[in-house]
């Protein structure tokens, strides 16, 4: 639908994978058949923004994992609405500057825990075998004329079901050691004295 600006999204999608070494690949031959079966898809998904631009995001499907993995193992805090609301009126009756943060790749940003494998196939293969060819063509087999790459996740990434949960870890671990202290009403709200 989109062409080569199609294209060039996935590409820098897949870059980025590559770029913060989200992807460590494996031989088919390696892994085990439960291995290959609990292989999650990679997915893309793109669209058109207003301005015209192509917009790509990739994620793994990971509802594989919803069969083998507890929920109280999965699940992230999520800051309440009440602790949104009381701290934009603390902010504004003590005069605190406010400014919000966008933290590319932030599921990228934290390791990953346990081992996941996900599976490339068709265009993606293709695709991200142009970005490094010796590292990823000497992974990739055919399923007849279409080609799949396993690879290894060794970053969070968005759908895998802990994605969220490692970010947060590593959030509040980073907050805390710059001096923060995380309330214990709310995991998701950490307040720092700043010169009284």
């Amino acid at each position: 639908l989109f062409r080569q600006a199609g294209v060039d999204t996935v590409l820098k999608e897949l870059q980025q994978l590559h770029d913060q070494r989200v992807l460590k690949p494996k031989l088919a031959s390696k892994l085990s058949r439960e291995e290959k079966h609990k292989a999650l898809e990679y997915l893309m998904f793109l669209k058109k923004k207003w301005d015209g631009t192509i917009k790509g995001r990739g994620c793994t499907n990971g509802h594989k994992q919803c069969l083998y993995m507890a929920k109280e193992d999965v699940s992230s805090p999520t800051v309440a609405i009440e602790s949104v609301l009381l701290t934009c009126v603390i902010a504004a009756a003590e005069g605190r500057d406010v400014a919000t943060v966008d933290i590319p790749g932030a599921f990228m940003q934290a390791d990953m825990d346990e081992m996941v494998h996900m599976r490339l196939h068709g265009t993606m293969a293709k695709l991200i075998e142009k970005i490094d060819r010796g590292l990823y063509t000497k992974y990739i087999r055919y399923k007849g004329e279409r080609p799949v790459l396993y690879v290894e996740l060794t970053k969070a990434l968005y759908g895998t079901l802990r994605a969220a949960l490692l970010f947060w870890r590593k959030l509040s671990q980073q907050l805390v050691e710059w001096g923060y202290t995380v309330t214990p009403y709310d995991w998701c709200v950490a307040n720092k004295m700043v010169n009284g």
